[in-house]
């Protein structure tokens, strides 16, 4: 199936002498490379004679082999890195030599650092959003959130690229690119199961020697559990009989292996009392319907965390979208000391939007009056409200409504 992320690899490739693809386990990074031409060499640092050959003397390597090489699973061998750098500088305005990825982003994200500032492009992926899913590789709606356009050119343009029963099936699965090209439920229940026992739990622990397994397991289950709150450290130390620092780390890891997405809050201009603890959610909804034990759609629509699932579900289409746009941007949640909310605020080179989430077809005046009084003090252009309407539509001059079938 093809990505998003084509696209932008390409332009990438064109712009930089490296490029990183960094993002979750089986997100479709591997497959990616694939779509390199056939004068590429992929070297793939999980088996063990490519291991061995990358290796044995680094800088030998990229002195024989000065372009057109991938490196997957780098984050692996660090130590590849400053060797990466020379090969690099030895041809620096040459671009579109290299391409490595990696699905622990700290050691990969500090090794870039400290080794390629300046020479390498990052690319953050994801599995498939909706849209990819659907086959509709280019939803016009980040094209008009990165435009400097106005609410109404919202309305009339957008299309719905599934039925209202389509959001609901990628909703309650997440995006994990293999259980969609299997399409069996049975292979669904199957693949996750693998997939938490070998990775969030084995790999993490080689990932991080010294991390206390069992421990991060009863970690990863608070954490489906508090998905979508604002985060209490201390409320999840003491349910898991550790101290604050342990948790903070326990945190910054489960958001280095892209399975935690912290949110925090939008403090920029306050004008009132507002809510500085950051929010998160689980990445992939389909992983924290798992972990929950949801096990149909039934049971979701009746569950308690329904409604912050539907919330962190938005908000990462939302993201992941823009990233497959390159687009800069920063994003917050909004909540003042009287309860007044909006669930997610884009900060980038497109303006400030401010964004409310509704898992229902209506949305009712008064469910608006944050989101209003947010685009008021903060002179924002517009705002939008994502639900699942039947059509785009306008609530006012400066606000519109996008059905998520629509993202």
């Amino acid at each position: 199936m093809i990505r998003q992320y084509e696209k932008l690899l390409k332009e990438y490739l064109a712009f930089f002498p490296c490029v990183a693809l960094i993002g979750s386990r089986q997100c479709g990074k591997t497959t990616l490379l694939q779509t390199l031409p056939k004068d590429w060499k992929v070297f793939d640092l999980e088996k063990q004679s490519d291991f061995q050959s990358l290796s044995q003397d680094p800088d030998l390597f990229f002195r024989l082999n000065p372009d057109k090489i991938a490196i997957d699973e780098a984050q692996l061998r660090p130590e590849l890195f400053a060797a990466l750098r020379v090969a690099v500088d030895r041809d620096r305005q040459s671009v579109g030599r290299f391409v490595i990825t990696g699905s622990s982003s700290p050691k990969l994200v500090r090794a870039i650092s400290e080794s390629l500032a300046g020479r390498i492009g990052i690319i953050e992926m994801a599995p498939f959003s909706f849209s990819e899913v659907r086959k509709e590789l280019s939803p016009s709606f980040f094209q008009f959130l990165t435009d400097r356009v106005h609410a109404r050119d919202f309305i009339g343009e957008l299309k719905p690229l599934g039925r209202i029963r389509d959001v609901h099936e990628f909703w309650f699965k997440g995006g994990y690119p293999e259980p969609w090209l299997k399409k069996s439920t049975r292979f669904h229940s199957i693949w996750m199961n693998q997939y938490a026992g070998t990775y969030l739990y084995r790999d993490v622990a080689k990932l991080f020697p010294g991390i206390n397994e069992n421990r991060f397991r009863l970690f990863v289950q608070i954490l489906a559990g508090v998905s979508g709150n604002v985060i209490n450290y201390s409320d999840v130390a003491r349910s898991l009989g550790v101290s604050q620092p342990t948790v903070r780390d326990y945190f910054e890891i489960a958001d280095g292996i892209f399975l935690w997405r912290t949110v925090p809050a939008y403090t920029q201009n306050a004008l009132k009392r507002i809510v500085k603890h950051p929010k998160g959610y689980f990445r992939d909804s389909g992983l924290l319907h798992y972990l929950l034990r949801i096990s149909d759609m039934d049971l979701l629509a009746t569950h308690p965390v329904k409604g912050r699932s539907w919330e962190g579900l938005v908000i990462e289409e939302i993201i992941r979208g823009l990233n497959t746009t390159g687009a800069g941007f920063d994003y917050y949640y909004y909540r003042t000391g009287g309860g007044a909310e909006v669930d997610l605020i884009l900060d980038g080179e497109f303006g400030l939007i401010p964004i409310e989430i509704k898992y229902t077809q209506s949305v009712p005046p008064k469910q608006l009056r944050a989101l209003k009084d947010f685009i008021r003090d903060h002179n924002c252009r517009f705002g939008l409200v994502i639900n699942n309407d039947q059509s785009p539509r306008l609530y006012d001059e400066q606000i519109a409504g996008i059905p998520f079938a629509c993202l």
